[in-house]
């Protein structure tokens, strides 16, 4: 009997191709400690040199978190060559307050701004927005380009936002925020790369044509993505609990699977044709770093 070869394993390696043309962002979020700002500047320096084309930082309902956002985003305006991205949102602020900020960005020479609804402070509270706010994403962008010219992201939700009925709801929003004129979307992090792809041909058939960046997540603590997942409506497919099973006490080994679970994605979206990718690095650098460096890109003089 002769033996048989799967034609599978006769194909090119995703990692034998030389990935061309790519551009990463990175979002952060502000630290509540001195120990977790040490930690994120030192994430912030090692992706410095990787030439992102911004970084973007994350914003909270409370008041104390809005400051910490502001602080960290002056901070890298002033001591980076990064370009900062604020993020703002809808929640707990009327509009002039939020007004406020923006203009206060602006002036500070903040030109990009990541604008979202926003969740309520408290995990499962149903969404209200403020008596006298934007009542959503969409409006939120329209006021923000009559206060200046910003580059605006949105977000936009590959297996739809848990507060939308349906899918095609979730993209008529999605279309509205762009019409309203966001610059691009970036989407929530997903695991399965077909599920970005079959959220692609809905919004490609909707006419939206402004960019859908995804969101890569690199994942190293299951437990803790999984009920993560469960709040945003992520799917975490069987095969990635089974390569995590019996790691809860093996931080190294749950490090390298995330690097070869995360690599493998991105060189899949990059085969099907995708270019930027928007990595969320839970102010930790040492996983996006290595990602990025399989992808080729790498600090100036040591692209491949």
């Amino acid at each position: 009997m002769k033996n048989r070869i799967d034609q599978d394993l006769l194909k090119p390696s995703l990692f034998a191709e030389h990935a061309k043309g790519i551009q990463v962002s990175f979002e952060f979020f502000p630290p509540k400690t001195d120990k977790m700002e040490k930690t994120l500047w030192q994430s912030i320096r090692k992706l410095e040199g990787l030439n992102p084309s911004m970084v973007s930082v994350t914003y909270g309902a409370g008041g104390s978190t809005r400051e910490r956002t502001h602080n960290t985003v002056s901070r890298i305006l002033d001591e980076t060559n990064l370009t900062p991205a604020a993020h703002l949102t809808c929640v707990g602020a009327s509009k002039d307050e939020v007004n406020d900020v923006a203009r206060a960005y602006w002036d500070a020479g903040v030109r990009h701004i990541v604008a979202l609804r926003g969740d309520m402070p408290t995990i499962g509270q149903a969404y209200k927005p403020h008596n006298n706010g934007y009542q959503n994403a969409a409006e939120l962008v329209s006021g923000l380009k009559k206060i200046g010219d910003f580059d605006i992201s949105v977000a936009a939700y590959p297996e739809k936002h848990p507060d939308s009925p349906t899918v095609e709801a979730d993209i008529d929003n999605l279309k509205r925020k762009i019409d309203a004129g966001a610059n691009r979307a970036i989407t929530q992090y997903f695991v399965d790369v077909d599920i970005y792809f079959r959220f692609m041909d809905k919004v490609l058939a909707a006419g939206i044509d402004a960019p859908v960046v995804p969101g890569i997540m690199p994942i190293t603590n299951f437990k803790m993505a999984k009920n993560f997942s469960e709040r945003c409506g992520t799917t975490v497919p069987r095969w990635l609990e089974n390569l995590f099973q019996g790691l809860d006490e093996n931080p190294d080994l749950r490090r390298h699977i995330a690097s070869m679970v995360t690599a493998e994605q991105c060189l899949r979206l990059y085969a099907g044709g995708v270019r930027n990718y928007h990595f969320y690095t839970l102010n930790r650098a040492e996983l996006t770093y290595t990602i990025c460096h399989i992808l080729g890109v790498r600090p100036t003089g040591e692209q491949r």
